[in-house]
């Protein structure tokens, strides 16, 4: 089973930008209403307009847009090299929420907002 975990962003090629520049990866699709990039061989990670998933919702769903800038999602991703993740993050712009600290679960993680509202984090597990 492969897993897609979207993201609704305001500004899919802005979020594309940023999530090229804070994964350093290129997408591995980009097509007008979704953008993907592989996470490993079974997590895809996708952007995905407002308007596309509107689209989807109809008009007996709350709009989406309504939420935005409210943190409503959390990327947490286990790295080997969580300090360069996160600071990659916030030079393309994300907004700094907690730096690089160990956390009781026994990871090292530091946390950011992305353009869009939602929490990323970049973590490794502590030796």
């Amino acid at each position: 089973m492969k897993t897609h975990l979207i993201l609704y962003v305001k500004d899919q090629q802005a979020s594309t930008l940023f999530y090229s520049a804070a994964l350093a990866l290129p997408p591995t699709l980009f097509v007008p209403g979704m953008t993907e990039f592989s996470l490993g061989d079974q997590v895809v990670l996708g952007l995905m307009p407002i308007d596309g998933v509107r689209r989807l919702l109809g008009s007996t769903i709350p709009d989406p847009a309504l939420a935005a800038g409210i943190p409503r999602a959390e990327l947490y991703l286990l790295t080997s090299d969580p300090d360069n993740c996160h600071r990659r993050a916030l030079a393309a712009g994300a907004h700094e929420l907690s730096p690089m600290a160990p956390r009781d679960w026994g990871h090292r993680a530091a946390y950011s907002l992305d353009p869009d509202g939602h929490v990323l984090a970049f973590a490794e597990v502590m030796k």
